[in-house]
């Protein structure tokens, strides 16, 4: 599989530093080869993509896609289109991380990682189907943050 990942920073809210962009950027080829090991089917959409836009968001737009293409209100941490692209809450990773005692870097590897297994066909509207995507994601996030973006993302 040949994936291109971008990641761009369309905010200013939470300071995002240009190395976390390229580290998971670097990380995204490998995060999406352990989703795809994890899809939830073989005919998933992140199967067929050749490239994924990540788009890292402050509030303001995060609230503005969920509404539009949710129709619910407020922001959220990670929006995936099946067209391969994922919008991510920047505001909502650094609240997350801080209730968390997380770094911020890994909140958002993790978010990325949710928006890959969404790609590969995961849902989280069911407990059960959202415990299934969890453990998914916390085994891909050890893995990679494990594997040397601990240093990359702090």
């Amino acid at each position: 599989m040949s994936l291109e990942v971008i990641v761009g920073n369309h905010q200013e809210e939470v300071p995002v530093p240009e190395g976390w962009l390229t580290a998971l950027e670097d990380a995204a080829g490998d995060a999406a080869r352990l989703a795809l090991a994890r899809a939830a089917h073989d005919e998933s959409p992140l199967s067929l993509l050749a490239t994924i836009e990540v788009a890292l968001v402050d509030d303001i737009t995060s609230d503005r896609v969920h509404r539009d293409f949710m129709d619910i209100e407020g922001p959220t941490d990670v929006i995936t289109f099946h067209h391969g692209e994922i919008v991510i809450g920047t505001e909502v990773a650094l609240r997350q991380a801080a209730e968390y005692d997380e770094p911020v870097g890994r909140e958002l590897l993790r978010y990325l990682v949710h928006g890959l297994l969404h790609l590969a066909g995961h849902e989280d509207a069911d407990p059960i189907d959202r415990d299934q995507m969890e453990t998914a994601q916390e085994a891909i996030v050890a893995e990679l943050w494990a594997g040397g973006l601990d240093g990359r993302l702090r």
